[in-house]
């Protein structure tokens, strides 16, 4: 019922092996950027991406929120990867039953090189 609560899910949801646990996480039209340099759109290609990902049956770390940021329905949420490589940003969207779903996810931010 916070958003922050959705990245605790995620990491015991894909530890668990469940991929349409996963995607229940999401808008049905939400986007993932995911693999790095590409964009999965929609819940049903969420899962489909999440049981390719959870087939390896790796395991998740559950990683400390940095403060979320909400104005009206809409949050920000955050966390800094235990790797250091950057964060990861999610925006969420309180549903009319006052839970929160992702409508965008950003797992990784990859830099893009820029030829001059």
């Amino acid at each position: 019922m916070r958003p922050e609560d959705i990245t605790r899910l995620f990491v015991e949801r894909s530890n668990a092996g469940d991929a349409a646990g996963v995607a229940a996480l999401y808008e049905e039209d939400a986007v993932l950027a995911y693999p790095p340099g590409s964009r999965t759109k929609g819940r049903e290609a969420i899962r489909e991406l999440w049981e390719k990902v959870l087939a390896g049956r790796p395991h998740f770390e559950q990683e400390p929120p940095l403060p979320t940021l909400i104005s009206g329905d809409i949050a920000l949420t955050s966390t800094p990867p235990k790797d250091g490589a950057g964060a990861r940003a999610q925006v969420v969207r309180r549903q009319p039953d006052g839970s929160w779903l992702r409508v965008l996810d950003q797992p990784e931010f990859v830099p893009v090189d820029q030829e001059n």
